[in-house]
C-alpha cells in the first residue's frame, strides 16, 4: 500500500467524521430549539404600583416597555429572555400555596436580608419560623418571603 493510498484514505475518513459530527450537531442544535423556553410569568395585583415598587425597590428588577400603555401593567426583567408581568385588575388579597412560588436569585444574601429588615419585610425558613433563613443539604440559604398581594417568594444564594 503507497502512502498516497494511505494519505487519500485518511482523507476521506477525515471528511466522512466531520461530516458526520457537522450532522449529529445540526440534529441536537434543532432539538435543543424545538424545547419550550419561559418567556413570562404574570400576577394578578390588586395595587399596580405598590407591587412594581416591591419588585422594583425590594426584589431588584427593572421595567422593561410592555405594549400596552394602558396604566393596568408593569413588566419588568427577570432574567435575559424572561420577564413578570404585573397586572392590575385583582379584588381582593388571596392566600397562596407556599410551594406554587417563584424564587429570585441574589448576588449578595446577607445585604438582601438588611434589605428586608430595613424595609420591615417579615420573611420566613422553609418550614415556616420567622425571620429564619433555611440551608439547604447543597450548602444553598434560602428565605421565604410574600409579596404585597401574598404571592410567595423564594429568594436563595445560588450562583451561577
Amino acid at each position: 500500500m503507497s502512502i498516497k493510498s494511505i494519505t487519500i484514505g485518511s482523507i476521506l475518513l477525515m471528511q466522512v467524521f466531520v461530516v458526520n459530527n457537522l450532522f449529529a450537531q445540526n440534529i441536537a442544535s434543532k432539538q435543543a430549539k424545538s424545547k419550550a423556553v419561559l418567556n413570562h410569568t404574570a400576577i394578578y395585583v390588586v395595587d399596580l404600583k405598590k407591587s412594581g415598587d416591591f419588585y422594583h425597590n425590594i426584589i431588584g428588577l427593572d421595567t422593561i416597555p410592555e405594549p400596552f400603555h394602558d396604566n393596568a401593567h408593569i413588566w419588568m426583567k427577570t432574567s435575559p429572555y424572561s420577564s413578570l408581568h404585573i397586572i392590575l385588575g385583582a379584588d381582593k388579597f388571596k392566600d397562596y400555596y407556599k410551594n406554587q412560588h417563584t424564587c429570585f436569585s441574589v448576588s449578595n444574601f446577607n445585604e438582601f436580608i438588611g434589605k428586608l429588615k430595613q424595609a420591615g419585610i417579615g420573611f420566613e425558613d422553609v418550614a415556616g419560623k420567622k425571620n429564619a433563613i433555611t440551608t439547604r443539604i447543597d450548602g444553598v440559604h434560602q428565605v421565604w418571603l410574600q409579596d404585597p398581594d401574598g404571592y410567595w417568594l423564594e429568594i436563595n444564594d445560588i450562583s451561577y
